[in-house]
């Protein structure tokens, strides 16, 4: 008398077959590894309406601060950059004294920049006054 294989190969009848394995996640998925993790922070809330407002134009550049973010025009090219996408927001006076600087890095590395020149001069202070409380106010430090 011969021995039968049980049906299905190796494998035990339906009926007594042991659980199947933990299901674990193919190789590249899952949560980040922790040297990426602040690559997917969440976005910050958006700043309520209504806030504050910054421009500063010359004959040919504008730099935009308002509730909705940042936006740039330079020579006849837009870009319009939201708070959700914004990183950081840099701005300085250019070596001669005579330009306002504003540098926006975004969420992905991206960096813009506008200049944007002041006349009289003493407009620069005035644009460095209001522009660093708009900015206080949507991006508050700490």
């Amino acid at each position: 008398m011969t021995t039968q294989p049980p049906p299905y190969g190796n494998q035990p009848p339906y009926g007594q077959q042991p659980p199947p394995p933990p299901a674990t996640a193919p190789p590249g998925f899952g949560p980040p590894p922790p040297h990426y993790a602040n690559a997917y922070a969440p976005a910050p809330p958006p700043p309520p309406a209504g806030g504050p407002e910054f421009m500063a134009v010359d004959r040919h550049n504008s730099v935009v601060v308002d509730t909705s973010g940042v936006a740039f025009e330079d020579h006849g090219l837009s870009i319009d950059m939201s708070w959700q996408e914004i990183s950081r927001v840099h701005y300085k006076a250019s070596p001669s004294g005579k330009d306002l600087m504003v540098a926006v890095v975004l969420l992905d590395g991206s960096v813009y920049e506008c200049v944007v020149e002041a006349k009289p001069r003493a407009r620069l202070g005035e644009w460095f006054t209001q522009l660093a409380a708009v900015l206080g106010y949507y991006r508050p430090m700490g």
